[in-house]
């Protein structure tokens, strides 16, 4: 073996040697990880309930929520008043933001915050303060103030009204 071989021998050696050991040998356990990272990402996607899901149970809060202050039931109030936030925003987790029918993008959550700070804040401050005139204006308030989010993400055809019964039928809304 000449020296240009015995060269050329020791050059791919190295190359190889110091290509293992950059890590350029192959998939290895980081990949592996990444690999099923993505699978569980793609796992959950598909387990996870869509916004209607949580938009049905705002539905539900919003109008129970409605017959707890009706009968001065107010804690029961509080409590629908928390649960409508609640899963207002994680309808707002789930998708948040949708694209308007001239294809321009609408952040729910920048209507959400403003119904935070408006509509939203009206209506707790009005169970708080126990005040069913009060109450109700704040409620019918938060109504149109829905109905301007469906107007905005192009379902206009989700109107709302006045609940007529309750959603819960186990649940006593008289105070004891």
């Amino acid at each position: 073996m000449g020296i240009s071989s015995r060269l050329a021998f020791f050059s791919v050696l190295a190359l190889g040697t110091g290509v293992a050991a950059w890590g350029f040998h192959g998939p290895g356990p980081e990949q592996d990880d990444l690999a099923a990272l993505r699978a569980e990402v793609a796992r959950l996607k598909g387990v996870v309930p869509d916004q209607s899901h949580a938009m049905a149970d705002v539905g539900y809060h919003f109008t129970n929520l409605w017959f707890a202050g009706l009968q001065g039931n107010w804690p029961l109030a509080q409590f629908y008043a928390d649960e409508v936030r609640s899963h207002l925003r994680w309808a707002v987790r789930i998708i948040p933001k949708r694209k308007d029918a001239e294809g321009r993008e609408i952040d729910l959550g920048g209507i959400l915050g403003g119904l935070e700070t408006s509509t939203l804040k009206d209506l707790g401050e009005a169970v708080k303060a126990r005040d069913q005139d009060k109450f109700a204006a704040a409620y019918r308030a938060q109504l149109e103030g829905c109905m301007a989010c469906h107007r905005a993400t192009n379902k206009p055809y989700l109107r709302l009204r006045m609940p007529e019964r309750p959603d819960a039928g186990i649940i006593e809304f008289k105070p004891e």
